[in-house]
């Protein structure tokens, strides 16, 4: 066979090698990205945790660290969860969210296991305000070349001791 048409005959194979690889590469590129916030209680193990029974150690074995402790009572743990997914550069989507809320008395037993809403969650949006200072406002020229000046003063001071 001419080597012409050796050379014809492999450039379809060719095209379809690297069009394959093309389509793998697109596919393999719109994997969205999974991410985990928090702790994600597993309810196997929170049904273990029995109000009247277990303690703040028992909660800690089974559970883990809590996420937040109470802020006004130190008695109150929180185990917040989050499994989001995001393809590429869109917002993510929240997949999974769990809350829980464990009580303690004084003596670290458990007096109430509650499992949270996650719909009576609220986004909370930061102010964009800013605070305003007194004093001497800085240019941009300022900003750049004012530390020349102090260290200047500075070996002066240096030399003189």
């Amino acid at each position: 066979m001419p080597e012409n048409m050796k050379q014809k005959r492999d450039m379809p194979t060719l095209f379809r090698l690297a069009s394959a690889l093309a389509v793998i590469a697109a596919l393999t590129a719109c994997a969205p990205k999974i991410s985990y916030r928090g702790n994600m209680v597993d309810s196997g193990k929170l049904a273990e945790i029995r109000p009247g029974e277990s303690t703040r150690e028992d909660c800690i074995n089974k559970l883990g660290s809590p996420t937040q402790v109470g802020t006004f009572d130190e008695n109150v743990w929180y185990y917040f969860g989050r499994t989001t997914k995001q393809y590429s550069f869109l917002d993510p989507e929240v997949i999974e969210h769990k809350a829980v809320e464990i009580r303690f008395n004084d003596e670290g037993v458990v007096t109430a296991v509650n499992v949270l809403d996650p719909s009576q969650c609220r986004e909370i949006e930061p102010v964009s305000r800013s605070t305003p200072t007194y004093g001497h406002e800085m240019t941009f020229i300022e900003q750049l070349v004012g530390n020349l000046g102090q260290r200047a003063k500075s070996a002066k001071e240096t030399k003189k001791k």
